[in-house]
């Protein structure tokens, strides 16, 4: 799918102006008032009312939040009610909500439990499978991993990737983990002032940048950790 256009105006200023194109799973990268929030709030449908937007796409599939579009947020400690327990916050029958545990790897007991009761990581296991109720043609994370020790972390975007392959879905990734964009998707973005300053193979990006910019991130995300083609 392409988002052939995607802009951003607030009292007539271009905050945001971009486009492209998600093969299968495209990290949006850049770091905090790069624009990719706004990005990622236009596709979800949450843009304040003070600013318009101009979205146009090139898909076999209409994008509807809830239906074809579904959203991994950051925090799963504030995603959920804690007051009530986990099968009731799902929408689905209590036979495709025991599958979609299944999907996810958790043991279908945690669903009479209540959110404090489950670690980080089964939270977020339980927020991808909700997400996944509707059978999305397109998954938006919002730096799922954030809160996640190093081990966690691994294991939910192998996770993600195992599904998107299973399930076929694409993944839009915004974050601005580098580290963690390039353990999951196959194609980057690299996003500066509501502008893509750099795109294309995961890879090629990161073992070739040309953006100044790309460069600069790659050597703080890389610092301390290898990569390979």
């Amino acid at each position: 799918m392409k988002i052939s256009k995607l802009h951003i105006t607030h009292k007539e200023k271009t905050l945001v102006d971009i486009n492209f194109e998600i093969v299968s799973s495209l990290a949006l990268v850049g770091q905090s008032g790069s624009g990719k929030s706004l990005t990622l709030k236009a596709l979800l449908g949450m843009l304040p009312s003070s600013m318009e937007l101009e979205l146009k796409t090139e898909s076999d599939f209409e994008l509807k939040v809830g239906e074809t579009l579904s959203f991994v947020p950051q925090n799963p400690f504030t995603a959920l009610s804690p007051l009530t327990k986990i099968r009731k916050q799902f929408f689905s029958k209590s036979a495709n909500v025991k599958e979609l545990f299944e999907k996810v790897g958790l043991d279908e007991e945690l669903l009479e439990r209540f959110p404090p009761e489950l670690s980080g990581g089964q939270l977020q296991r339980v927020i991808i499978a909700m997400a996944l109720e509707s059978n999305p043609k397109l998954l938006l994370l919002d730096e799922p991993t954030t809160a996640l020790d190093s081990i966690t972390r691994t294991l939910i975007l192998n996770l993600l990737k195992k599904l998107s392959y299973e399930l076929d879905f694409k993944i839009l990734f915004v974050t601005h983990d580098m580290i963690s964009a390039s353990d999951l998707c196959d194609a980057i973005c690299v996003i500066k002032d509501g502008n893509i300053v750099e795109s294309g193979k995961m890879q090629s990006v990161l073992q070739n940048p040309h953006a100044e910019y790309t460069k600069t991130l790659i050597e703080a995300n890389f610092a301390n950790r290898e990569f390979r083609k």
